[in-house]
């Protein structure tokens, strides 16, 4: 269907099938519809001028170049200077040649002159063009040229109309997806029906169509991630057999009304014979983990398995700790797997998970390689959920996939599972600490239910946060000896050093060695990732029995760590932090009836932006409005941990600044999967080539 060189292109910027050539849209344009005279051309325009060679040289000084001077009849003489070229540029470019040199005038040492622009021969009457050019995202190795003519290819080959309505609810009329996509590859010079500047700025009614179909795509795909859920059944779990009262009766602190509210809408989805699909949000110290664990209850109490997941090993030993500490007096075994169990432990590990005498495993995403297998595994629960990418957590939810018959289901290549009745996935349950704006949870989380903690536990203090200079830090240090010596306990947190464990390593050691010298009077302990699990539960042990009261740690502490007693916390290098790394961190105090402080030591030499973090957790103790400015700072990928894990973003539309057209979109898609079956696969294989495998985690 396509020529060899468009589907080389295609491949290049990494398209599996040509036809996607059709999205590939410009980043910008450049207007070579007209010949700017130089005179009146001003510097710092970037402007089309035409004229003939009338000398060319390589200079070496100071540094290689081709100068080639232009002369433009009339208006007088352009320098040009091609820093890179190749020696075809050179031959085209002798004297005689007429040429068009497209780009800024700048001032010369021998006048006007342009720096590395574009240029291409041409004869005295050769035709200007009547379009925009357009400049599309490349990659090394590959022209404008090649991706012009392959994107051509792919528009005259590919079916462009519109395979369902369009919306008819918005206040100004839309093109269709055809005269949309042909105002962005080709559009003409004047300012109406498409101005450039709304073009690059992704503006105007062309670009908003591609957004609202794009929306669209999403919001379908989602809708049929769930309809496809509705097909599976799940273990009905209404039960648990007493452990629920057990284990509150045990605590030494009621829960919140937020808490038994959330649970009450889990403990309901569990019950039912489909698939639970539900997030958790709540505030750093809501009390998630405590849900998490009594979710579990009802499974372990019929006897199946439970799986819990999180991003790092000091995450999931923090979990397994918790678990362990509420489950084992229950007579509920709690084993952990990570990538650092090794040996016989990890093969009895394994054993007991696939025989079934293991019924709670904690763990990273060890949880879900091939060598690990599940008996009988009915709730999945993932910690952090957005650090995830939706394979790795469809990889586990498949682990669980059986039939009627208790025999596994085999998923194929892309992860999917047959449909046939009888067949029933475990359930899911999500947790995040980063509160996730309504915006964005209609848009990436449409198909789930969501419940929220909006309410932190009964005798959690104020956190009073201050911005000190690490200029400082001396006067920090002794704030710190008079706290620590008034009965409080103090946590020190030391830099991230580009992500580097090791370097890391070496920084807390010396922090530590360094304030063990300054405060004799006080008893310094010292936790961080690379120590063994019992290593840091004995300083862990300590900490919280009084008998230290300084910890220097790393963010080994970021999570799962209580201790009222400690009410001051000192973040070193506090600008290489995450607004929600920071916001956890500051978490572990105000824990007790201390009035407690967050410092957070920066450098002087700030960029704008860490500049604009610290501020926003200086003024904010609330999760959710800091999560909404971290939304506004870093944008969705960014925000949800997408990029980096690899989940699947919208490329062009937003869900914030196109909140109406994503309402549009959210409220047609039922209709129009009832409708328009067949459009809506339609416009789904446009959008979504690689099928909807990952909508389905």
């Amino acid at each position: 269907m396509f020529l060899d060189p468009t589907k080389a292109v295609a491949h290049k910027l990494g398209y599996a099938d040509p036809a996607a050539l059709i999205l590939h849209l410009p980043l910008r344009y450049e207007d070579e519809t007209r010949i700017t005279p130089l005179r009146d051309a001003h510097l710092g325009d970037t402007v089309q001028v035409e004229g003939v060679v009338e000398h060319s040289e390589i200079q070496n000084r100071p540094r290689r170049q081709l100068v080639v001077q232009l002369s433009c009849g009339d208006s007088g003489h352009l320098y040009f200077r091609l820093l890179h070229f190749y020696p075809s540029q050179v031959a085209l470019l002798k004297p005689g040649t007429r040429v068009r040199v497209l780009g800024e005038i700048r001032p010369g040492y021998f006048g006007a002159e342009m720096v590395h622009p574009q240029f291409r021969v041409v004869r005295e009457n050769t035709p200007l063009p009547d379009r925009l050019s357009p400049v599309y995202p490349s990659v090394a190795g590959l022209s404008q040229y090649a991706i012009r003519l392959a994107v051509e290819d792919a528009l005259a080959r590919v079916d462009c109309s519109d395979p369902l309505p369009a919306p008819s609810d918005l206040p100004e009329p839309l093109p269709n997806f055809a005269a949309a996509l042909q105002a962005l590859h080709h559009p003409p010079p004047d300012a109406d029906p498409a101005d450039p500047a709304d073009l690059e700025a992704r503006e105007g009614p062309a670009w908003r169509r591609i957004k609202y179909d794009e929306l669209l795509a999403q919001q379908l795909s989602l809708r049929l991630a769930a309809r496809h859920r509705q097909t599976l059944c799940a273990p009905a779990l209404p039960e648990d057999g007493g452990l629920e009262a057990r284990l509150i009766a045990a605590l030494p602190f009621v829960l919140t009304e937020a808490q038994g509210r959330v649970l009450r809408e889990i403990r309901r989805d569990l019950a039912r014979p489909q698939p639970m699909n539900r997030m958790l949000q709540g505030d750093v110290g809501s009390g998630k983990t405590l849900v998490a664990a009594l979710a579990a209850l009802p499974a372990l109490a019929a006897g199946h398995q439970v799986a819990v997941m999180a991003p790092t090993e000091i995450l999931a030993e923090q979990l397994y700790l918790k678990f362990h500490e509420w489950l084992q007096p229950l007579g509920v075994g709690v084993a952990w797997l990570t990538a650092a169990l090794k040996g016989k432990a990890k093969k009895a590990t394994l054993l007991g998970l696939a025989e079934g005498s293991i019924r709670l495993a904690v763990g990273t995403h060890a949880l879900f390689q091939n060598d690990v297998s599940f008996h009988d595994l009915a709730l999945v629960i993932v910690d952090e959920q957005h650090r995830f990418g939706v394979a790795q957590r469809l990889a586990l939810r498949t682990k669980g996939a059986q039939v009627a018959s208790s025999e596994p289901l085999v998923a194929n290549a892309s992860g999917d599972l047959p449909l046939a009745t009888g067949h029933w996935q475990p359930h899911l349950l999500m947790m995040s600490a980063t509160p996730i704006p309504r915006s964005l949870a209609m848009s990436y989380f449409a198909d789930l239910d969501v419940s929220v903690i909006d309410e932190l536990p009964p005798g959690r203090t104020p956190i009073v946060t201050r911005t000190v200079s690490a200029r400082r830090r001396a006067e920090v240090v002794a704030r710190l000896r008079d706290y620590c010596l008034g009965g409080a306990q103090a946590y020190w947190v030391c830099p991230l050093v580009e992500e580097s464990e090791k370097l890391q390593l070496r920084a807390v050691q010396e922090s530590h060695a360094e304030l063990a010298l300054q405060l004799p009077e006080l008893k310094v302990g010292l936790i961080h990732g690379r120590m063994k699990a019992d290593e840091k539960a004995a300083v862990m042990g300590a900490f919280k029995a009084g008998e230290l009261h300084l910890l220097v740690a790393t963010t080994v502490i970021e999570v799962g760590v209580d201790v009222p007693n400690a009410a001051l916390m000192v973040i070193e290098h506090a600008e290489r932090y995450g607004l929600a790394q920071l916001h956890q961190l500051r978490g572990r105090v105000g824990r007790g009836a201390r009035v407690s402080a967050c410092v957070l030591l920066y450098e002087s030499a700030l960029s704008d932006t860490a500049r604009r973090r610290l501020k926003i957790i200086h003024d904010h103790n609330d999760g959710f409005a800091i999560a909404r400015a971290d939304l506004a700072l870093r944008g969705p990928g960014e925000f949800l941990g997408a990029k980096q894990s690899g989940q699947q973003m919208l490329r062009f539309a937003d869900p914030l600044a196109d909140a109406d057209l994503l309402e549009l979109a959210r409220a047609a898609a039922p209709g129009l999967l009832e409708q328009y079956p067949e459009g809506v696969e339609r416009h789904l294989e446009r959008w979504l080539p690689r099928g909807l495998d990952l909508f389905r985690a």
